[in-house]
Order: structure tokens, then C-alpha cells, then sequence
């Protein structure tokens, strides 16, 4: 089995294994959309989105993940964006995308179930079911700071990926979970250094529930990001003990100002004299993501032999691929019945 967190790599339905998709920005976003939907612009999420010429012939993300493989196939769907499925919405072709999805699973004779709040997913008997799809937000779900936590309001990340892994588990030929802590990259384009480092809290709280769900010895978890960020720590000669969101400890040798001990490279927090704390250095009214390298942190089956060293991103969906014995390496493997991954020798 494969738990996976924030890859580029398109979902395969063709394997046996279950499938799901977890995240806490809309599920028709980038991240989640490149894994079943292929489209020539991103924000093509629903029809209102397309250009009236191109309507006919381009179908939007969110009906390839409804009506079109892999999207259809997949078990497991968590997160935010009901105005890209409802007519309530966004959408302008009358559709309500929910009904269709579950009209769908019926037509095939498969056990699903929609739900909208952290008390029907809670409330979840994921053992008799085959297919569970749960949108909790308008658009992207809250900030974890800024969740409501009463049981009509939205779940946690942790509490989508517990669902999310019990129900897919019970597949004896494994599964694939792709889960997105996605408004880490909100928070950053915001320059909103205290919302940047919750919400990691919040998917180190997610990958901790992953991993206490899953046998280490047969489940391979990935970690990682598809880019970085505009947030540095620009305070070298900061103390121990000295407040992180505060200034550094020492003022400039060149000015004689205060500067951040947590800083952003550009973004919509530039302040002229740095006034405010984790001001930017460079006025936008966006801040881009980052060119450095990321990490790549693994657990399980062949993770030191296939996650060592500097790789390119392009590499983690071959890496996976191969682990787990899907794509042109289906036949490379024999899969026991523990689902134990055999090399072939």
C-alpha cells in the first residue's frame, strides 16, 4: 500500500488498488486536479470558466473528475469546492455534480455516500462502503486556525485522512491515497507567517494519523512538496528563546533597524523602513513560490533504496511507481498475500 502526500502523478485505477484523494484546498485546485483531469488552463473548474467557444469540446475539471476516468474510479474524495459542482454555484449548465456522482455509483450497483460536515464523516460506517465523496467548503477549506470545530462545520485534515485510510484499507490488493496540506502555499502567498507554520503543523498532524493507520512494514509514505516557498529565517544572530515571530535579537549593522527573525522574499507585506514584522523585501501583490530544492522524506518498503540524494521532481512518480509495482512495472512484482512488494529475482 501506498500513502502518498503531494505528488505530481496521475492516478491508476487499472491496478486493483483503492484510490482516494485528500486535501484541504478545492478539489478541483491544481494539485488534486493533476492527478485525474487533463485541461489547458487550470482555472477551468467549472463551465463558467471556459470560453463560450470552447464549451462544446473542452469538458471542465470538475465533471472529468465525475464523469471520465480515473476521476470517476476513485474511492476516496476529501475536501473543499462545492460552488465548481453545484448550480448554486458556479456552474451554468444547470448540473448539480453531487447528484450525478452519486446517480453514477447506483447506476453500478457500488455503496456511496456524500457527505458536508465533520459530524456525518464522523459518523461514517466506512466498512460497508465503496466509494465516499465529501466537499466541505465553497472554495478552499479554512485555515486551521481559523476552523470552526462545532459538528456542522469542516473536518480536519487528520480526521479526512483517518476516514479516507479505513476505508481504503480494506482493499486486500492495497491503495493509493494522495493527501494535499494545500493552504500552506495560501498562507505563504499571503505572507502570513503564523497561518504558513499552523497549517505545517497541521499536515505533520495529518502524516502522524497516516502513519499510526497503516503497517510500516508494508505501506510506503512520501512526504513532500512540489515547491517552495518566499518565507526564509533571516535571523542569524537570533537567541534561543527569542520569539519567533518577533524581531531578532540584534538591529542591522548597516541601518541600525530592526529586522524579522522570519522573513518573506517578495509578497503583499513589503514595508518601506521594515516597520512590520515579517515584512517582504520586495513589493507584490502575490507572493511566487520559491526555486530551492525540497525534501523528499519516506517510510516504508524500498524507501531508502529508491529516496536518497538530490533528485528531480519528475523522478517521485517513477520512484512510486515501482514500489509499488504499477505502470509499466506491473509485471516486475508478485504481490503476496499480506501485500508484502516481492522483487522478482
Amino acid at each position: 500500500m501506498v500513502t502518498l502526500f503531494t505528488p505530481e502523478s496521475r492516478i491508476d485505477n487499472t491496478t486493483g488498488m483503492a484510490t482516494g484523494i485528500v486535501t484541504n484546498a478545492r478539489l478541483t485546485h491544481a494539485t488534486p486536479a493533476a492527478l485525474y483531469a487533463h485541461a489547458p488552463n487550470r482555472y477551468w473548474e467549472d463551465d463558467s470558466k471556459i470560453p463560450v467557444e470552447s464549451r462544446r469540446t473542452c469538458k471542465d475539471i470538475a465533471r472529468q473528475l465525475v464523469e471520465d476516468s480515473p476521476g470517476k474510479d476513485i474511492n476516496v474524495i476529501l475536501g473543499g469546492g462545492r460552488r465548481h459542482w453545484e448550480r448554486e454555484g458556479r456552474r451554468l449548465d444547470g448540473r448539480n455534480l453531487v447528484d450525478d456522482w452519486l446517480r453514477d455509483k447506483r447506476r453500478r450497483g457500488l455503496l456511496a455516500h456524500y457527505v458536508e460536515t465533520t459530524e456525518e464523516l464522523s459518523q461514517l460506517n466506512t466498512r460497508h462502503l465503496d466509494y465516499l465523496l465529501g466537499i466541505f467548503a465553497p472554495s478552499h477549506m479554512s485555515f486551521e486556525l481559523d476552523r470552526k470545530l462545532g459538528p456542522e462545520d469542516e473536518p480536519s485534515l487528520s480526521e479526512m485522512v483517518k476516514t479516507a485510510i479505513r476505508l481504503l484499507r480494506r482493499n486486500s490488493r492495497g491503495f493509493l491515497l494522495v493527501v494535499e496540506g494545500g493552504r500552506i502555499d495560501h498562507a505563504s502567498h499571503y505572507n502570513n507567517a503564523y497561518r504558513v507554520l499552523d497549517e505545517t503543523l497541521s499536515l505533520e498532524s495529518a502524516v502522524l494519523v497516516a502513519l499510526s493507520e497503516v503497517d510500516a512494514t508494508e505501506t510506503l509514505v512520501v512526504v513532500t512538496s512540489d515547491h517552495s516557498n518566499m518565507l526564509t529565517l533571516g535571523g542569524l544572530a537570533t537567541t534561543r528563546g527569542n520569539a519567533i515571530f518577533g524581531y531578532d535579537s540584534v538591529m542591522s549593522d548597516v541601518d541600525g533597524r530592526p529586522y524579522s527573525t522570519l522573513q518573506f522574499a517578495n509578497g503583499p507585506k513589503f514595508s518601506p523602513g521594515r516597520v512590520n514584522a515579517r515584512s517582504s523585501a520586495v513589493p507584490l501583490k502575490w507572493a511566487t513560490h520559491g526555486g530551492e530544492d525540497v525534501p523528499v522524506f519516506t517510510r516504508g518498503p524500498m524507501a531508502d533504496l529508491l529516496f536518497t540524494g538530490t533528485f528531480d521532481q519528475s523522478y517521485i512518480p517513477h520512484a512510486i511507481a515501482f514500489a509499488a509495482c504499477l505502470g509499466e512495472h506491473k509485471k516486475r512484482c508478485s504481490v503476496h498475500a499480506k501485500n508484502y512488494t516481492l522483487l522478482d529475482c
